[in-house]
């Protein structure tokens, strides 16, 4: 699908098209979920502006194109497409290993903040949480692929470990609950 013209007002009485050409409310759960999925890309956008790493920047655009192909699939209700497959999540959990290996181990919650790539990867976090809700909710009218669903589970453990490594890699300390 190419976007020709930004505005057409066919969406002024609360509806919207699929990808297949039909006609939904803009508040359908399909709609909602594909609104937190481009929610969470814009705000890998915002995240990615504090990284200096070209590896890390290359690796969240990756993420950013996953996020626009299963947007793609899940705008054709219906049809079988696998925007991501388990080679895909298999990296993704790869990263997380790599990443994780340099960071010391988590004795409690940590408080988001601190350094600003890292804070901004802990709202990338969040928005991706909230995005695999939406999913799910979802899933539970309509079938959504498996691959689908492991892959947003696996993204929020991405940038919840992005945000450590960037947060140690600027040398600010992380700050932990103190619970009473």
């Amino acid at each position: 699908m190419r976007i020709t013209k930004v505005t057409t007002r066919t969406g002024d009485r609360g509806e919207t098209g699929l990808g297949d050409g039909s006609r939904v409310q803009k508040d359908d759960i399909r709609i909602q979920c594909l609104g937190a999925i481009d929610e969470l890309n814009s705000f890998i956008g915002f995240g990615k502006t504090a990284v200096n790493d070209k590896s890390i920047i290359s690796f969240l655009e990756s993420i950013q194109q996953d996020l626009f192909n299963i947007g793609g699939e899940l705008s054709l209700p219906g049809k079988e497409i696998m925007a991501v497959d388990v080679n895909r999540i298999v990296e993704l959990e790869s990263s997380v290993l790599e990443w994780n290996e340099g960071l010391p181990q988590l004795k409690e919650f940590i408080l988001p903040g601190g350094a600003e790539a890292s804070s901004r990867m802990h709202l990338v976090r969040t928005s991706a949480r909230r995005a695999e809700r939406k999913l799910i909710q979802l899933h539970q009218s309509e079938p959504v692929s498996d691959h689908c669903i492991m892959y947003f589970n696996r993204l929020s453990d991405v940038f919840f470990v992005l945000a450590r490594k960037l947060q140690r890699e600027e040398g600010v300390n992380e700050k932990q609950w103190k619970h009473e």
